[in-house]
């Protein structure tokens, strides 16, 4: 059996590595399957190439995985077409946090076969029984497909609970010299970096996250140090960018994690996803030492009121205090605002504006964006309760055209005064950064010409 994995353009010069789809073509090639890997994201191909590809080629099936946005939304659709236009059309399987929450709407858009719903790799190896005729679509767990014009929905599907038994990914069926060129904060020129998946799931719930999976899983520290070991092993990788949710779901396991990896002589530095009520200082430089150069917190607002409605769990107090113990411990923070839930208002917006004038180290650009409820969050149940949303159809068509655009208001601004307001924050922000590099290209500068600094590496960025 013949399957074709397509990794979409997202319009990226250095695309992200596509873990999840490397996860899936792991286990397919396990139970026996050839699989193949079309590259849109690293060669830019319009989607004539794969149409003429798939005319031209057998392959038995073709899988997409695509998240949630707008962008995501409109490419999928022109690959969908490629797909069902192909002479030789494959039997078509579609994934990911993106169609998930509503199959059917996406089902009936991408005239795919099978959408499947939640964690895909036990799923995968059931869904290549059914093509090769051993089984039957509606007894497998987890998937969604229209049936004489209605929609089937089978039972969901239980969690893999040992994740740690999930083969790694299969890197060597990638380009893995064009992913590892990718950028990271505080990432040195000379370092390759890779994505690695320390867990899965999230024990926290905000209302604009439309994450499936329930709870979180843990990786081992064992089954960490593994993967990372390869990684350096066979593609010289020097920096290490957990992609998880949530590499800090507790103090004990970033404890953990930091002993082994020191323990270990890893040798890396990384960057991760943290919680600020986790921010003790002796942590930080526990992960300072450990090699983690950057953690990226979800902030989301200044207003105690707003951090309440989304259910983040957080207070100012921890988010002031978390930030400054990271700064403290030297490693960069990732500052995340976002504007515009329930009850959100001008000074909302400020609050946010001021905070990360105090903090940001300039590490990263950091803009405001609206929030967007997307399908399968709680503030996209919401919208439609309240008549701001009709539908999926109305969001991907006619609400959801940008990210840093306004999809549905949530505050009692209109949206023009939503939208100006937007742009004088974020004129201030850029205004700062681009101040702060300047300040600092001036500096080195001055140390070459005045102090004849001799490790100084030129003007130009690459």
């Amino acid at each position: 059996m013949r399957i074709l994995l397509v990794v979409y353009d997202n319009d990226s010069y250095i695309p992200i590595f596509p873990q999840g789809l490397a996860y899936i073509a792991s286990v397919m090639r396990k139970a026996g399957v050839d699989v193949c890997i079309y590259n849109q994201d690293i060669y830019h191909f319009p989607e004539e190439h794969l149409l003429e590809l798939l005319s031209r080629e057998h392959f038995d099936a073709v899988g997409v995985s695509v998240i949630g946005g707008y962008f995501q939304y409109r490419k999928l659709l022109k690959i969908s077409a490629a797909i069902n236009n192909a002479k030789k059309r494959p039997f078509y399987i579609l994934g990911g946090h993106g169609p998930a929450p509503e199959p059917e709407f996406f089902l009936r858009k991408t005239k795919a076969d099978v959408i499947v719903i939640g964690e895909g790799e036990s799923t995968a190896t059931e869904l290549i029984e059914h093509i090769s005729g051993q089984r039957k679509l509606d007894s497998i767990d987890g998937i969604a497909f229209i049936k004489d014009g209605g929609l089937i929905k089978t039972p969901k599907r239980n969690l893999i609970k040992e994740i740690d038994d999930i083969p790694f990914p299969a890197w060597d069926l990638f380009p893995m010299d064009q992913y590892s060129l990718i950028r990271a904060p505080k990432i040195k020129n000379s370092e390759r970096c890779l994505p690695v998946l320390s867990g899965r799931g999230c024990p926290y719930k905000c209302n604009f996250c439309y994450r499936m999976d329930e709870g979180f899983r843990a990786r081992s520290p064992e089954s960490l140090i593994e993967e990372i070991s390869l990684l350096k092993r066979d593609y010289h990788i020097g920096y290490i960018d957990f992609s998880d949710e949530l590499l800090m779901s507790s103090i004990s396991r970033t404890e953990k994690l930091c002993r082994a990896f020191i323990k270990a002589k890893l040798n890396v530095h990384w960057s991760c996803s943290g919680r600020l009520n986790f921010a003790r200082l002796d942590i930080l430089k526990l992960m300072k030492e450990a090699g983690c150069v950057f953690i990226n917190y979800g902030i989301e607002s200044l207003d105690e009121n707003a951090l309440i409605v989304m259910k983040k769990k957080l207070t100012v107090r921890q988010i002031n205090e978390g930030i400054q113990n990271t700064l403290a411990s030297g490693i960069s923070p990732g500052l995340n605002v976002i504007f515009g839930n329930i009850g959100e208002t001008a000074e909302s917006l400020k609050l946010g504006v001021d905070f990360l004038l105090k903090y940001s180290d300039h590490s990263q650009l950091r803009t405001i964006r609206p929030v967007t409820p997307y399908p399968g969050s709680e503030l996209y149940y919401y919208a439609i309760e309240n008549g701001l949303l009709r539908d999926c159809e109305d969001f991907y068509e006619n609400k959801h055209v940008n990210s840093d655009l306004l999809s549905v208001n949530f505050t009692d601004m209109s949206d023009d005064e939503f939208h100006r307001s937007l742009f004088e924050a974020n004129s201030l922000l850029i205004e700062n950064y681009y101040e702060a590099q300047m300040k600092k290209t001036l500096g080195n500068a001055k140390k070459l010409y005045l102090d004849m600094d001799a490790s100084f590496r030129g003007f130009r960025q690459t």
